[in-house]
C-alpha cells in the first residue's frame, strides 16, 4: 500500500486540520482538511506553491521562492492519515493540494478507512478521480486555470476533462479572476462545456483582505450581470495567508 505525500503543516507534519472550508458553495461549513503535494500546473499566483516548487523547479512563480522538498512533504500511510483525520470528529473532508488526484491510489486506500465522512475534492480539471474514489465523492470544486494563471491552455484547460465534470452535477466550478477581462474566458469555457452558471463561482484572486475586497468591488456587478454565485475567500479573512487554515 503506497504512503500519501502530504504537504507539512508549520510544525512539519502532515496538514491535517479542522477548520472551516473558506470558498465555493460549502463556505462556513466546518470540515476536515488533507493537503496532499505536488501538482502538475504552476500557477504564478499560487499560495500553495510550498506543494510544488521546490528546488530546482524552474516553473515561475511571482515570489521566486524555492521551498526546500524534504521540510514540506512528509510521507504517511492511507491508514495513519485515516486516523488522523478521524480524531478530528469533522462530518466532512476536503482533500485540497496541489492536484489531490496526482495520487489516487492511496486516496483510495486512505477513504475505505472513512466510510461514513462526507468527501469534497478540490482539483484543477485536468484529471478525474479513479473509480474507487469518485464512488465516495460528494462534491468536486473544479478550479480550471485560465491564461493569467501563466499556464499552457494545452495543459491547463483539457477538454474531455471539462466536459466530464461539466457533466457532473457534483461539480462545481470556481474560476480565479485577477481582472474584468478574465470573465470573457470563463464566458467562453461556459458556452464551449455548457457549463450551468448556477454551478459556476468567480472568486478574486488574492491572499489579503484588503486585496479580495478591492477586487470584489468590481467583481460582483459582473456576477450580477452573468447569473455567476461570487466566491469569497473566508479563511484569508480570518486567519490570514497561512498554512493549516
Amino acid at each position: 500500500m503506497a504512503d500519501l505525500i502530504c504537504a507539512t503543516d508549520d510544525k512539519g507534519g502532515a496538514e491535517i486540520f479542522a477548520s472551516i472550508q473558506g470558498e465555493g458553495p460549502r463556505m462556513g461549513t466546518p470540515v476536515a482538511f488533507i493537503r496532499l503535494s505536488r501538482c502538475n500546473l504552476a500557477c504564478v499566483w499560487c499560495d500553495t506553491a510550498y506543494t510544488w516548487r521546490f528546488e530546482g523547479d524552474n516553473r515561475p512563480h511571482r515570489d521566486g521562492i524555492e521551498y526546500e522538498r524534504k521540510a514540506n512533504q512528509v510521507a504517511l500511510s492511507p491508514a495513519k492519515a485515516a486516523a488522523k483525520i478521524a480524531a478530528l470528529g469533522q462530518k466532512r473532508l476536503v482533500i485540497t493540494g496541489g492536484e489531490p488526484l496526482m495520487q489516487c491510489g492511496p486516496l483510495a486506500d486512505m477513504l475505505a478507512i472513512l466510510p461514513d465522512i462526507e468527501v469534497e475534492v478540490e482539483t484543477n480539471g485536468t484529471t478525474r478521480a479513479s473509480a474507487h474514489i469518485d464512488i465516495r465523492v460528494d462534491q468536486y470544486n473544479v478550479s480550471p486555470k485560465l491564461a493569467h494563471s501563466g499556464n499552457d491552455a494545452s495543459l491547463a484547460l483539457i477538454a474531455e476533462r471539462l466536459d466530464d465534470y461539466a457533466a457532473d452535477p457534483r461539480a462545481f466550478f470556481k474560476f480565479v479572476i485577477a481582472e474584468p477581462g478574465d470573465v470573457a474566458e470563463v464566458l467562453e469555457l461556459q458556452r464551449r462545456h455548457r457549463i450551468p452558471a448556477k454551478r459556476i463561482f468567480l472568486m478574486a484572486e488574492g491572499t489579503t483582505s484588503e486585496a479580495l475586497r478591492a477586487r470584489q468591488e468590481w467583481l460582483a456587478p459582473l456576477c450580477l450581470e452573468h447569473g455567476f454565485r461570487l466566491s469569497d475567500r473566508l479563511h484569508i479573512h480570518l486567519y490570514g495567508d497561512s498554512r493549516a487554515t
